[in-house]
């Protein structure tokens, strides 16, 4: 569904250009997840919305990754908040939307010693709701697919939810113009904002408050006010591979994870681990590898990913680090990777000193960048926090 908009002097849809331009509330430039988010809790405080996203469909980092709502492992200090709140507004959203719910939980399969030490430091927080810690034989019951012969718990979580990206942000936007009369421009460069105006390739757009989120766009608006945060791009390594034949109880994920969450990894337990890996994983770590699988409808996996850093990073993938993605896969599975259907790259901004940018370079505008690739996991609950200061002040960090 889609709406007929004026914007400047001529119409979308080729009207007349005689009528006055529509006049919004709240523009979002931006249709990636955070801009999602954004417009979502607009629309839920009385606000009228527009959309404007340079490209024809959502091509970014938030149909590229896993599409999994990661809550548990987050940083205690801000996000691992952020992710229940988001968590529970995919689980309320996405029903509404028609996105299938594919998975739900969290299968951290560990075969250490210094990693079953982590995950019983990481039941002693508060941050453990939902968890418990499984034998290899209660795993073993559960999912009899899953062989790894050194694999020695399972931390269990019930909490997290899995959707299809590529399928799930196309869904949102559209039942946000359905369900919320959001109005989506697309193919569409906003060239410059002076409040209540926005510039863009295809003439003005009226709008009282706006909200950037450039995801790892840093040039194109407002790149003086981004550039003393030193932010670059990281670059993703993701795979699907051919169903394993059997259903996976869950999202899985291993050892290597526990030393890159911060909500493990900042536990004083992980520090053996960390060192264990060093001298076991170099290479892993060296790109940095950590194993994430997650299953679709028809049986295949998502399978990833590796992080490489640059302003710029390059469009190539590394056969080398396929490799030692799906070595651990094998190692954590216990079963032969299946055949390798789709290889793809992601990216995504990232930052060194803060998992969220906000910032404000006028009282009617901000700007907003999740720096830490949980996106998905934290979106819906940031666009709140935008929301927020924008009608009522202040700037969320």
């Amino acid at each position: 569904m889609s709406r007929e908009i004026h914007i400047g002097a001529a119409s979308i849809a080729d009207m007349k250009p005689t009528n006055p331009p529509e006049r919004f509330d709240l523009a979002v430039v931006g249709a990636g997840i955070v801009g999602l988010g954004v417009a979502l809790a607009a629309a839920r405080r009385g606000l009228r919305v527009i959309v404007i996203d340079r490209d024809a469909q959502a091509n970014g980092a938030s149909v590229r990754n896993f599409g999994f709502i990661t809550v548990t492992g987050q940083d205690r200090r801000t996000m691992w908040a952020r992710a229940r709140r988001t968590r529970d507004i995919w689980a309320e959203v996405a029903p509404a939307a028609g996105i299938p719910i594919l998975q739900q939980g969290l299968w951290m399969v560990v075969r250490r010693p210094e990693s079953v030490g982590v995950l019983k430091a990481f039941l002693e927080t508060e941050m453990a709701v939902g968890c418990q810690l499984l034998t290899p034989t209660e795993a073993g019951r559960r999912c009899p697919g899953l062989s790894a012969p050194d694999m020695l718990a399972v931390l269990e979580s019930t909490t997290e939810l899995r959707v299809e990206s590529r399928e799930a942000i196309p869904r949102l936007a559209s039942w946000l113009t359905e369900r919320h009369d959001i109005t989506f421009v697309r193919s569409t460069a906003v060239l410059g904002i002076e409040v209540p105006l926005l510039h863009t390739s295809r003439g003005d757009v009226h709008a009282d408050r706006v909200a950037v989120c450039p995801g790892d766009d840093f040039n194109a608006l407002y790149s003086e006010r981004l550039r003393p945060y030193s932010l670059a791009r990281c670059k993703l390594q993701m795979l699907r591979l051919a169903s394993p034949g059997f259903p996976l109880p869950a999202v899985l994920m291993s050892d290597l994870s526990l030393a890159r969450y911060a909500g493990y990894a900042a536990l004083d337990a992980a520090k053996p681990l960390k060192a264990r890996l060093a001298s076991e994983q170099p290479e892993h770590l060296k790109h940095g590898v950590h194993l994430i699988v997650v299953q679709s409808a028809d049986g295949s996996l998502v399978v990833g990913d590796s992080h490489h850093y640059a302003t710029t990073p390059d469009p190539f993938s590394s056969d080398a680090v396929d490799t030692l993605i799906l070595e651990e896969f094998r190692a954590a599975l216990g079963i032969t990777p299946p055949p390798i259907l789709e290889r793809w790259i992601g990216t995504y901004a990232t930052a060194t000193d803060r998992p969220v940018l906000m910032d404000a370079p006028h009282p009617c505008v901000r700007i907003a960048t999740v720096t830490s690739g949980a996106g998905a996991s934290t979106g819906f609950a940031v666009g709140e926090e935008v929301i927020a200061s924008l009608l009522e002040g202040g700037v969320a960090t």
